[in-house]
């Protein structure tokens, strides 16, 4: 599968980014779109990223940029660093080390859609001729620590024993040293030094059977952790339970006391049920931040939101914190649905678990099978999408569908309730299965059903 567009930027296997490759869309990204000159570059952990950094800072050098080498760090920070400028992130997220990828942000934040097409009709664009840039290395870390450690202090997660699987995350240690800043104890947990992909939407279940030995042999009250580029959160309550990612969403919107929230249709609809407001768009942060845009369009000091499945949150409108403000970043972050709902548990000396228990009784569930050709996941959804009796024959429900909704792939919702989304991955040979039902059991159960009769089709 050739690299292509997906998430905010490219992605494809390491064996095809080759060193024209990357070159070639450097080009086409400076020659496309605004940079003022200035262009901040940072990378993830996996072993191809250091040469890719290298090739994108030389072709940024000879187009005469100022290039500020952020070295590895996480995607939010490096996009905090970079407001007013333009920036590359090296990273291939969640999906395994074969694979990377080539982020980019323009000084108003990620690129939009129509900044991809941008890229895309500059592919092939002519080699510059003109003066040399000039490379400076940055600590673009630091600002993003004192970001979160001005607006919550050092009290906010004080008593609490926090458990950081630090895997091969870029935050690992930021994570580490902020929790620590905010008056946490923090138990390092399995560092690596090869890579692991970590998909905080779609855990490997071995991963899961950690969860619980580690809480009890720690004694923790949280466990937490991201995915490789650390644009994802994961968080494990006390009693081993992961927190899905759209719940911490639906947590840190209500912590901040947001008004207006932009999500992609396959989040959890208790959201729907807490706020009057609620925009839903195509999954993927592209579209979150488009239905953002046009929120603070119509008002500059909406309190509008954003966040997505995964848990990435983006914040539109300066929020507060236990003890200060936090700045509007439009892009996924992890720290702050960390953050945020942690401390307003501890504030309440409630677990994580109490929070969570006070929401709508709605959950979800999903996986993904891996290795499923796109012209197959194609023609599936167009055949399911056009023909109720083939959704019925592959549906295994006990209720009558009563909407469809084709968004994003084809999301079908049934009269008791029970909620299935199906949709192909648009960066990876894969295919999600998305379920909602009244319990965390019946929503895995529709998953485990529903993901065998996929590999069975798909396959």
């Amino acid at each position: 599968m050739a690299p292509k567009f997906g998430t905010s930027g490219v992605r494809g296997l390491v064996t095809e980014l080759t060193e024209p490759f990357v070159r070639d869309y450097t080009r086409a990204f400076l020659s496309a779109c605004e940079t003022v000159g200035t262009l901040y570059v940072g990378r993830d952990l996996r072993p191809s990223s250091p040469q890719i950094l290298q090739w994108i800072i030389e072709e940024a050098l000879s187009n005469g940029l100022k290039v500020f080498d952020c070295g590895a760090l996480p995607t939010p920070a490096l996009a905090f660093a970079a407001k007013g400028a333009a920036a590359i992130m090296i990273t291939g997220s969640h999906v395994p080390a074969d694979r990377n990828g080539m982020k980019f942000y323009v000084p108003t934040g990620e690129i939009s859609k129509a900044d991809e097409a941008r890229i895309l009709n500059a592919h092939g664009s002519a080699a510059p001729t003109g003066p040399q840039g000039r490379l400076e290395t940055f600590d673009a870390t630091s600002a993003f620590i004192q970001r979160y450690e001005g607006a919550y202090g050092d009290q906010a997660l004080s008593g609490l024993r926090i458990g950081v699987y630090e895997h091969t995350s870029v935050a690992r240690d930021m994570l580490v040293d902020l929790l620590g800043r905010l008056g946490a104890k923090t138990v390092s947990i399995a560092r690596s030094d090869t890579f692991i992909p970590v998909d905080t939407e779609a855990l490997d279940p071995k991963t899961q059977t950690l969860f619980a030995g580690w809480i009890s042999e720690h004694n923790l009250d949280v466990l937490v952790s991201t995915d490789g580029d650390a644009d994802r959160p994961m968080l494990v309550d006390e009693s081993a339970c992961v927190v899905p990612g759209d719940v911490l969403g639906v947590l840190t919107a209500q912590a901040l006391r947001a008004k207006i929230i932009c999500t992609p249709v396959s989040s959890n609809t208790q959201v729907d049920s807490l706020f009057s407001t609620v925009r839903h768009t195509r999954i993927g942060s592209p579209h979150v931040v488009a239905a953002m845009e046009d929120a603070l369009g119509t008002d500059t000091d909406a309190k509008v939101i954003g966040y997505e499945a995964n848990g990435g949150f983006l914040l539109g409108f300066e929020a507060k914190g236990s003890t200060g403000t936090l700045a509007p970043l439009i892009t996924r972050d992890c720290l702050l649905p960390l953050i945020a709902p942690m401390a307003a548990a501890n504030g309440q000396k409630q677990p994580i678990s109490a929070l969570v228990a006070a929401l709508p009784g709605r959950f979800t569930a999903a996986d993904r099978l891996q290795g499923i050709p796109t012209q197959a996941s194609a023609q599936f959804l167009q055949d399911m999408s056009s023909n109720a009796e083939i959704r019925t024959a592959f549906f295994e429900m006990s209720s009558p569908e009563v909407r469809t909704d084709v968004t994003d792939g084809l999301r079908v919702t049934f009269e008791n309730g029970d909620i299935l989304h199906l949709r192909p991955s648009g960066h990876a040979p894969e295919f999600r299965c998305y379920t909602e039902s009244t319990s965390p059991s019946a929503a895995a159960k529709l998953l485990s059903l529903h993901l065998a009769k996929l590999k069975v089709v798909l396959s």
